[in-house]
């Protein structure tokens, strides 16, 4: 029996608005939010602390250029190191150039990240001696950081990555809006919308497979015959072409085609997505209850917190949480179909042991000095 709110269908445009090559995206936003966000709370953190304000602005120009250079060769060492030798300039180039279009660095690895911004603080903290103690700053910049990482999986939540395995769990969710856009945005496509919606009049199958509508409609003026060989063509190799998202049980397209009044023709393709585990969204909540633990930790006793303290509980709980995690995502890459554990996973070990001993050492540290 079909269940009315069994599965979301996902369907938003992760674009918010473009102008010719230019596309502002909801995952630049999130990005770019989350360290607004973050310095905010940095400036609170260090006016409760007596520290100086005008700090926070060094350490945010630190961060951003720390997380976004380790995080994209963190990807690029990971998970694609061919790139070095095949295209290296492709690496920090946010653009293609036939056609011309802005992409933003495409692939970035939260675990290059967490590195980039160890070496930086760590350069940061020799800059400001006295004053600035290494793992004293890590206490504080751990805490946005959450905040920050919770965002920034929205993100790819809006861009339909990193996505889990399949899963028949209610709230699962059929990732449909990259068929949909790569339907709409082909040059000179003869559809003017498409819209996707649940078929209540077949059962959902296993392994996440669930029935959907997707209602095709085409521009004013596009003949039956256009009509009939875009929608066997085009829309099936679509359909086969993004085979993680959908499930089309085959090579012949079901679908059935009218005229409306105004003239434009309305197909409607039977076909199953594929529900899927939202890690983004498991992975966003978590960070923002990491966040509130860990601010919450740090307003008890403030600038007298023990310090490596929050550093070492962030690092165990995020890169804990990020193993489990890993065990519902896809893999990112071929090659981790023949490891016993995902790159993800083996990268989260080394964090998480990192983490234990920090955290042993601040609390005997603590305890010696009381």
């Amino acid at each position: 029996m079909t269940t009315f709110f069994s599965y979301l269908i996902w369907n938003t445009n992760p674009e918010i608005f473009s102008l010719g090559s230019f596309a502002l995206r909801w995952y630049g936003l999130l990005f770019a939010l989350g360290f607004l966000i973050s310095q905010q709370v940095l400036y609170y953190i260090f006016r409760k602390e007596g520290k100086p304000e005008k700090d926070v602005d060094t350490l945010t120009i630190y961060m951003v250029i720390a997380t976004i250079l380790g995080a994209r060769l963190g990807h690029v060492i990971f998970y694609q190191p061919e790139l070095f030798l095949k295209d290296p300039i492709s690496i920090f180039l946010p653009f293609e150039f036939s056609p011309f279009r802005f992409t933003g660095l495409q692939g970035l690895a939260s675990h290059g990240g967490a590195l980039g911004i160890l070496l930086a603080l760590w350069l940061y903290s020799r800059k400001r001696k006295p004053g600035q103690n290494y793992l004293q700053v890590l206490d504080r910049i751990v805490i946005v950081v959450a905040i920050t990482g919770a965002l920034i999986r929205l993100g790819n939540f809006f861009n339909s990555e990193i996505i889990g395995l399949p899963s028949n769990n209610p709230a699962s969710v059929v990732f449909i809006n990259r068929v949909t856009e790569a339907i709409k945005e082909k040059k000179n496509s003869p559809v003017l919308s498409v819209k996707v919606e649940r078929n209540k009049d077949l059962p959902e199958g296993a392994n996440g497979r669930v029935p959907i509508y997707i209602y095709v409609i085409f521009k004013p003026g596009v003949t039956q015959a256009d009509a009939k060989l875009y929608l066997e063509q085009d829309i099936q190799y679509y359909l086969n072409y993004y085979s993680e998202y959908v499930d089309n049980q085959g090579t012949v397209l079901k679908y059935s085609a009218d005229a409306v009044a105004e003239g434009n023709y309305i197909a409607r393709i039977s076909t199953f997505g594929i529900a899927r585990h939202p890690a983004q969204l498991y992975e966003s909540v978590s960070c923002v209850i990491l966040f509130l633990i860990l601010f919450l930790i740090w307003n008890r006793k403030k600038e007298k917190t023990p310090t490596g303290l929050i550093f070492g509980l962030f690092m165990i709980i995020l890169w804990g949480l990020r193993f489990g995690y890993e065990f519902l995502k896809e893999d990112q890459v071929a090659f981790e179909k023949n490891l016993s554990l995902n790159m993800g996973q083996i990268l989260s070990i080394p964090l998480f042991i990192a983490g234990i001993i920090i955290l042993i050492w601040s609390l005997r540290n603590n305890k010696s000095t009381t």
